[in-house]
């Protein structure tokens, strides 16, 4: 049995503002391997690298694996949501600035609200619907830009959201009967069986995009660090929630927008235009918005608040 923890919130905080620092150090790095490796071997050893990681801390900590049927079938289909989702951004990211790229898939929480209702009978009022179409209008402008300098990738984070959106609300179901930490060792198990055959038989019929190909020495500790930034960024969001409420880290997960948008300046000097900034902002001020009109609703009492506030995507 674990021990007890009571709520406190700076701890939380602290969490989550070192998941926005780690998320776009993932992106920028898996942008960097991405011209010089395929998309597909990224995947490999991302997922790979996350089985060897946390298999060993999951058997250490002694933490439940998922149990057998209905949890386990929605732990595969989460991790294959999860590839594809992390596939469409490293491939998306061979295209488009980094804060692009990022802004873009940041759709994902307006795509949460509107799934929460589809699919969850989640409440949703006319003025979450507003903020919605105002945060996809930002997306729009964001796009646009990108759209004219190198056409239809610019779409593929787009992608990325579609996938992320489905992977939170897998998420959602599978998240209060299996261990956080088990359920990403066994995701990177589960993953790495799928996609290891499928570059072995890609390598084998002459596919250069499944091509195994093992990348040279001085990659090695780039491909490392997309194992530990993708594996430990996920854990230190779903820490930050064991230690604050969800309602009060939603806001701080807006500040990976503009750590993006710098390490994208200090990395590659790239920065997001006039157009795209107005974007960024737009998005931002609608996601805090409907975060705000949820914390109201649940104060008041007069509707059911969102289990989860939407959500950003998760690192890579």
């Amino acid at each position: 049995m674990e021990t007890p923890h009571r709520d406190n919130p700076l701890l939380g905080i602290t969490l989550m503002s070192a998941f926005c620092v780690v998320a776009p150090c993932a992106d920028a790095v898996v942008k960097i391997l991405g011209a010089e490796m395929t998309s597909a071997m990224i995947l490999l050893f991302r997922f790979a690298l996350q089985a060897l990681l946390l298999l060993p801390l999951a058997i250490l900590l002694r933490k439940p694996w998922p149990a057998r049927g209905r949890p386990m079938r929605l732990t595969l289909l989460r991790t294959v949501l999860h590839m594809g989702g992390v596939y469409f951004m490293i491939v998306s990211l061979r295209y488009l600035p980094l804060a692009d790229a990022i802004a873009i898939a940041f759709v994902m929480p307006f795509l949460t609200l509107i799934a929460g209702r589809l699919f969850l009978n989640e409440e949703i009022g006319p003025r979450r619907i507003a903020a919605v179409a105002v945060g996809f209008a930002g997306t729009l402008l964001v796009i646009q830009p990108s759209f004219a300098a190198v056409g239809l990738p610019a779409l593929l984070p787009l992608l990325v959201a579609v996938n992320f959106t489905a992977f939170s609300l897998v998420t959602r179901q599978v998240a209060r009967a299996t261990d956080p930490i088990a359920m990403q060792a066994l995701s990177g198990i589960m993953a790495t069986v799928i996609l290891l055959p499928v570059l072995l038989i890609g390598s084998a019929f002459g596919v250069e995009e499944l091509a195994l190909d093992i990348p040279p020495g001085q990659l090695w500790g780039l491909v490392l660090l997309t194992g530990i930034f993708g594996s430990f960024g996920h854990l230190l969001m779903t820490w930050s929630l064991r230690y604050a409420p969800a309602s009060t880290l939603a806001p701080m997960q807006y500040l990976e927008l503009p750590v993006t948008a710098l390490v994208g300046w200090l990395v590659f000097r790239e920065f997001p235009n006039g157009l795209a900034l107005v974007g960024i902002a737009i998005i931002i001020g609608a996601g805090l918005y409907i975060i705000l009109r949820e914390r109201a609703i649940a104060r008041a009492g007069s509707a059911t608040p969102l289990p989860h506030p939407p959500s950003p995507p998760p690192a890579l």
